[in-house]
């Protein structure tokens, strides 16, 4: 049976609840969704979509960097948008974290985020 390491990165924002930033099982890393929290000192970025979708993705890389990942590696992601209408602006920003061999992803509007938050990326990814 594989092991199940919990994956808490130096460089990520402190967590907003009861969870992992990341649980490791054998060569597949679950990331927990992220929000754009500032890491310095776990505000809520304010600004338009492209802008918290920044964070969220740079939320993202600090968990991939702390596993020796890349984008690459992600296999699928999980987007949620409080608006679908901000997919575009959401999607300009993710095509340059994810540039090559692209994930399975699924997008969904959801009612609510924590914060306030307008999105969150949760991320699966391969060793």
């Amino acid at each position: 049976m594989a092991t199940k390491t919990i994956i808490k990165p130096a460089k990520s924002p402190t967590a907003v609840g009861p969870y992992n930033h990341a649980v490791r099982v054998g060569d597949l890393l679950f990331c927990a969704g992220q929000i754009p929290i500032n890491p310095a000192d776990g505000s809520l970025i304010a600004g338009d979509i492209k802008v918290q979708t920044e964070r969220v993705l740079e939320n993202v890389k600090a968990i991939l960097d702390d596993q020796k990942l890349t984008f690459a590696n992600v296999v699928k992601s999980t987007v949620f948008l409080t608006d679908l209408v901000n997919f575009a602006g959401m999607n300009e920003v993710y095509a340059k974290y994810f540039t090559e061999n692209f994930p399975a992803r699924s997008t969904i509007q959801v009612a609510g985020l924590p914060k306030g938050a307008s999105v969150e990326i949760e991320v699966i990814a391969h060793f």
